[in-house]
């Protein structure tokens, strides 16, 4: 079942990608340059942490991380906590104290020491997957997609052109062809240039700042099931007014760390679009004779609702009088509504509306 999200700002969810190819053949990188990239991702490690799932988790020296190995970024101040507080609203009764919290598999294995941030390694393996993501990012490959779009006059967050897309990832935010299992794991993807050029995830590539405790790319548990218990996790992204530094921050108020504003041409005033979502990547979407089964969400459609089909709430934006609210102009837009479905449905008035998305892709009306 597709975990479920209470999303404060903007999220991105991300399906698994299709089927499997020969990467070696597809890339064309020899080992030796894949070990060379590996030296210079995998900064030495003051302390390593083995996590049950596989992972190795490095803590790393907060000053050595991978964002300064952007040039860009060579003589760059970190920026430690954001310089004001945005005050979240609290989401609804159903995420009370008494339910699990939402927490990442290594952290049952130990902690990173003060100073230090929390990496997960990059393995040889990793590195060919994500080179073939980079190749398939090159080609234009066909994505079917399904998405909540608002459009305010003065809103503070991702614009379409350039994107900033963060998918983190409640269950189906599973991609095999970049960590190699089916586990579900909190990710991030940036571009800078609506994926012309550019595009990595999570610290892969340089330029994410991270100061916080969570890794980027590690599992995350529990998950929900269909039919039981529903686990939500706040995401939030934020534009300091002061630094303009774009903020994560998850679970409202922990940041996990920024994009400086630097990085960006048009995201260093506002953004003019917002995205909520799902993507599915495959060879065989839009083509014939057969569409591809990969699922979108929990792989139920959107009109199953609560306890069913994913589901993203709470969403709000923020204007320039920095008043966190709910959009004002919402559409709803799918790529293929035979195979993926949206609904901004609305329970009852005075509710507010809840974003569901998803379905299961080829099916008798999907072919």
């Amino acid at each position: 079942m597709e975990k479920k999200i209470s999303v404060l700002l903007l999220v991105m969810i991300a399906s698994a990608l299709g089927n499997g190819i020969d990467v070696r053949a597809k890339v064309g990188v020899t080992l030796s340059q894949i070990d060379r990239k590996l030296k210079l991702l995998n900064k030495p490690a003051v302390k390593s942490i083995k996590s049950a799932d596989g992972d190795i988790i490095d803590c790393v020296d907060i000053y050595k991380q991978p964002a300064f190995d952007h040039p860009a970024l060579k003589n760059h101040t970190i920026q430690m906590k954001p310089s004001i507080d945005l005050q979240a609203e609290k989401s609804d009764g159903r995420t009370e104290s008494s339910r699990p919290a939402i927490q990442q598999t290594w952290q049952k294995s130990g902690s990173c020491p003060k100073g230090t941030i929390p990496i997960r390694r990059i393995r040889r393996q990793d590195l060919i997957r994500a080179a073939s993501v980079k190749e398939f990012g090159r080609k234009a490959p066909q994505i079917s997609r399904g998405a909540n779009r608002t459009n305010p006059k003065q809103s503070q967050y991702q614009p379409n052109e350039p994107k900033v897309q963060f998918p983190p990832v409640p269950n189906r935010s599973v991609n095999p062809k970049l960590y190699g299992d089916k586990l579900t794991r909190l990710f991030i993807y940036w571009t800078r240039d609506s994926y012309k050029s550019t595009g990595c995830f999570d610290m892969v590539c340089a330029g994410f700042v991270q100061t916080g405790q969570i890794a980027l790319g590690a599992t995350i548990n529990p998950i929900s099931s269909d039919g039981g218990a529903q686990y939500y996790l706040a995401i939030g992204i934020s534009k300091d007014p002061n630094s303009g530094n774009w903020w994560l921050k998850i679970d409202n108020d922990k940041p996990i760390g920024y994009w400086p504003g630097s990085l960006f041409g048009y995201l260093s005033q506002s953004a003019i679009l917002v995205e909520w979502g799902g993507q599915v990547y495959s060879p065989n979407v839009m083509k014939h004779p057969q569409h591809t089964k990969t699922v979108m969400g929990s792989g139920s459609f959107a009109d199953t609702l609560e306890g069913a089909a994913c589901s993203i709430k709470h969403v709000r934006i923020i204007d320039y009088s920095l008043q966190v609210k709910y959009p004002e102009w919402v559409g709803t837009y799918s790529d293929e509504d035979y195979c993926y479905g949206v609904s901004n449905h609305v329970e009852a008035y005075p509710a507010e509306p809840v974003f569901y998305f998803g379905g299961p892709g080829q099916n008798p009306n999907c072919i």
